[in-house]
């Protein structure tokens, strides 16, 4: 944990950006400020135009500066799960005298060789997530410090992202003029917040359904084990209320939001109301069945599409079932909708803090609570390549070439170990088969649960 005590949350959208400021006090985290402004200059999660997201990423801080009294310095970000790659890394390195006991330096030295040995080119570190350390013949160590041994050896979870991508996000937020304390994978973060301990430790989807992407992420052994996206959310049924009924893309928004239900067996046909119809001088009455048809007509491709996804990797079925996040969870009906397609048990997270209760903050909550939390031996890890995170901020940045999202429309690879009958006789596991699982680092998380 950094010694500061305000930690700032940024959660980078392509409807909106938020942010949220944060304060630790005896290890409580209380919410002090919040901003939430509309996005510009992103397209599918990823920045295409650094100057419009800098103005955009500006104005949200300056809202959470006002409401909090706090001057923000640094944040930490939130990045899109289809940007990320998750990948088994290991790193071993002999102590040189067996007697001394292990430090943080000796702790940095064996996560520099995990690196070493398993980045791909062309990607960036964003994180390194340790699942156990080992001396000598002695596995299972959460932190290694003050112990002896000849030989120190790493086993965790490498997270990398585009060097491009990763850039434009830092370059943005610098251009906002604050630096970027820590990035971190939406969906580690959310999960560890949205989930119960029993829905980490079991097995939970988590389905975030956003303004410009819908994402899957599995959640098992309080691990991110599966990410996938669609590329749709929201402003996609945004765009359809808008085309069927011929309004304006705003006031369409805004009759999603006031009369918007996701199932429409659940619409009134009697309930009535306005809309402005393009090209014509009076208003129209349609009903609420009408939008909710269109509604649920998007929302049936979108979560259809993501159980297509989640079944080809055999990772339907979860325990802890289906939690919901992101704006679009928040309209009425959305968990009978969704219960519906995937024939499991939904429910929606809200955040409980004053001020955050709406599934639309979960991301930005998550980031503050996952940072907040970070274990020291986790803090001395990152800080082996948190170095290039922490640039001065600059006022007049020239902006990069515009990324064509589509370059990024395929879900990163998530990789790790495991089989399907190791997950599914988890419980009754020995160590020794255990053991064996670590020593099998190939292995695609997209077919984790085959």
């Amino acid at each position: 944990m950094k010694e500061s005590d305000i930690y700032v949350g940024l959660d980078i959208g392509t409807t909106s950006i938020k942010a949220i400021v944060a304060q630790t006090i005896d290890g409580q985290t209380n919410i002090i400020g919040v901003g939430n402004e509309p996005s510009a200059g992103v397209s599918r999660g990823i920045i295409v135009d650094i100057d419009k997201a800098a103005q955009a990423i500006r104005g949200t801080l300056e809202q959470a500066e006002a409401k909090s009294g706090v001057k923000i310095s640094s944040v930490i970000v939130g990045l899109p799960a289809d940007l990320v790659s998750i990948d088994r890394c290991s790193g071993m390195i002999s102590l040189a005298d067996s007697t001394n006991e292990i430090n943080n330096q000796d702790i940095q030295t064996v996560t520099k060789a995990a690196i070493s040995n398993n980045l791909p080119q062309e990607r960036e570190v964003i994180n390194l997530l340790p699942e156990e350390f080992k001396i000598g013949e002695f596995d299972d160590i959460a932190d290694p410090r003050g112990m002896v041994g000849a030989r120190l050896e790493l086993n965790g979870r490498l997270v990398t992202g585009p060097k491009t991508i990763i850039h434009n996000v830092r370059k943005a937020v610098n251009q906002a003029g604050v630096t970027i304390d820590q990035l971190v994978v939406g969906a580690e973060a959310e999960g560890k917040t949205a989930l119960s301990d029993s829905e980490q430790d079991f097995g939970t989807i988590l389905l975030d359904l956003g303004g410009g992407q819908s994402t899957a992420a599995v959640i098992h052994d309080h691990e991110l084990k599966y990410i996938d996206v669609d590329h749709e959310g929201g402003q996609y049924i945004t765009k359809d209320i808008s085309s069927v009924l011929n309004i304006s893309l705003a006031d369409a928004d805004n009759i999603k939001r006031e009369y918007g239900i996701a199932d429409a067996q659940y619409a009134d046909a009697d309930n009535e109301f306005s809309i402005e119809v393009v090209g014509q001088s009076q208003p129209r009455k349609i009903n609420e069945k009408l939008l909710a048809e269109i509604i649920e007509a998007r929302l049936d491709q979108i979560l259809g599409r993501l159980k297509d996804k989640l079944a080809a990797a055999n990772a339907l079925g979860m325990p802890g079932g289906i939690v919901l996040t992101g704006g679009v969870a928040s309209m009425p009906k959305i968990a009978e909708l969704a219960a519906n397609t995937f024939g499991m048990n939904v429910r929606v997270y809200v955040p409980d803090k004053m001020g955050l209760r709406h599934p639309s903050f979960a991301l930005g909550l998550s980031l503050v609570n996952y940072a907040t939390q970070m274990s020291d031996v986790e803090q001395v890890i990152y800080d082996v390549f948190s170095t290039t995170s922490h640039a001065e901020p600059a006022a007049n940045f020239e902006s990069e070439p515009e990324q064509d999202p589509e370059q990024y429309q395929d879900n990163a690879p998530v990789t790790d170990e495991a089989d399907d009958s190791s997950f599914f006789s988890r419980r009754g596991q020995s160590q020794q088969q255990k053991k064996r699982k670590k020593n099998n680092f190939g292995f695609s998380l997209k077919n984790f649960f085959e």
